[in-house]
């Protein structure tokens, strides 16, 4: 690829369509020609720069040239871009205050608090409930004779957990499922108006929930996460009420939209691989090599994106101060310059540094959760349906988020 391919996206435009159901259903094909063909490339119909290659991406992640935002040290104006409209706010206000979207030093401090909380011992503490939650889950399913493991396994378990840790009643649980799946339909590229409307609607409900919430554990503090949270300072540091709403809806949104969607990647990807099923189902021992080869395979976060603060050489490639990286997450995961014969689903591959939990400042605090929940809900279906398989074919859904409309089983 030369400078002028690069700068008029000629390789992006013929391979990279995030619109077209084709691509959705395999990115990988079109990722290998991007690899293949350069470093960087211009895409016009979204004004970003993609980045394939698994050593940029890393190398980028952990640039302080580039950032989450731009807002902690530039205008919108010198970026040449426009404040977003206003009745998107409350969307806004909600994600720029969380750890996900901030850069230092308020990220620095925000989760260096919040890690007060979220510690191993936390996490570790969880392994009965998620062990037994994911059995029963499975003996549900098998129970019924089967149905859709999307929603009867995948969902309500990492959604259980969270709720779980911040405290929230049963109840309620049921509203926090829809609330993060129309917030996260905003971080799809180019979202549709109806799409806002609904994040800008959840993004109200959910933060008056939890502020409600907040208050209630403040007169009367427990031992979840919430309550934590509150009690959590460094020195004079303490989290603001709106750095403790939007850490909610992060730790909800992130924590279980992952894991639901590696699930159904996951179990997806072994139905049409059966010798590594039938490998796994032989012996346990591959369970935790298995969790990241799938997260590796079909990397549940597809894209993760970054602005540039100041110019930025990527293969020979100068990318200005203003523009916006998109770096390529799924595509990182199946370079063969990292991984031996990257396309091949191997559950016992060793050598296994996937970027699917990011890297650098914004590496996923829940990524420990994230892997308990995985092995625990992969191990109860493997032990209490030996011959779960596919019922019918399954409907992609989403790009930014990759996972599936629905992932209907037999027992």
């Amino acid at each position: 690829m030369d400078d002028v391919d690069a700068r008029t996206g000629g390789a992006a435009a013929r391979v990279f369509a995030p619109g077209d159901p084709d691509f959705v259903a395999d990115p990988y094909p079109g990722y290998a020609e991007l690899r293949a063909r350069g470093a960087v490339h211009f895409y016009e119909p979204t004004n970003q720069w993609l980045v394939p290659r698994h050593a940029d991406v890393s190398a980028l992640l952990r640039d302080r040239r580039l950032g989450r935002s731009y807002q902690h040290r530039f205008r919108h104006e010198d970026f040449g871009r426009v404040a977003p409209p206003p009745e998107h706010e409350p969307f806004h206000v909600l994600n720029d205050h969380g750890m996900l979207d901030l850069e230092p030093p308020d990220h620095t401090r925000i989760r260096r608090l919040v890690s007060k909380a979220f510690t191993p011992r936390t996490v570790e503490g969880l392994r009965p409930y998620v062990e037994r939650l994911a059995g029963e889950l499975a003996d549900g399913l098998v129970e019924r004779g089967g149905g859709d493991l999307l929603t009867e396994v995948a969902e309500p378990l990492p959604v259980a957990v969270i709720a779980q840790m911040l405290g929230i009643p049963e109840a309620d649980r049921p509203l926090l499922r829809p609330w993060s799946a129309d917030i996260c339909g905003m971080y799809e590229l180019n979202p549709p108006p109806e799409t806002a409307r609904r994040a800008v609607t959840a993004s109200l409900e959910f933060s008056a929930y939890l502020r409600g919430l907040i208050a209630e554990r403040r007169a009367d503090p427990g031992d979840d996460l919430v309550s934590g949270l509150i009690a959590a300072h460094d020195g004079e540091e303490r989290l603001t009420e709106q750095e403790m709403v939007s850490t909610c809806v992060l730790l909800l949104n992130a924590g279980h939209e992952a894991t639901v969607n590696a699930t159904v990647n996951g179990w997806w990807a072994l139905f049409r691989h059966p010798e590594q099923l039938a490998a796994l189902r032989a012996d346990r021992g591959l369970l935790s090599t298995a969790v990241e080869e799938l997260m590796r395979f079909d990397t549940p976060l597809q894209l993760f994106e970054r602005w540039v603060l100041e110019d930025v050489e990527i293969g020979g490639v100068v990318v200005p101060r203003g523009a916006e990286v998109a770096l390529l997450f799924g595509s990182a995961n199946r370079d063969g310059e990292v991984f031996a014969d990257p396309d091949r689903l191997d559950l016992a591959r060793a050598d296994n540094p996937h970027i699917s939990f990011s890297a650098g400042i914004h590496y996923c605090l829940g990524a420990p959760l994230a892997r308990l929940e995985l092995a625990a809900s992969l191990g109860a279906l493997l032990d209490r349906a030996p011959g779960l398989d596919l019922a019918e074919e399954p409907v992609r859904k989403g790009f930014v988020i990759r996972g599936l409309e629905g992932l209907r089983v037999t027992v």
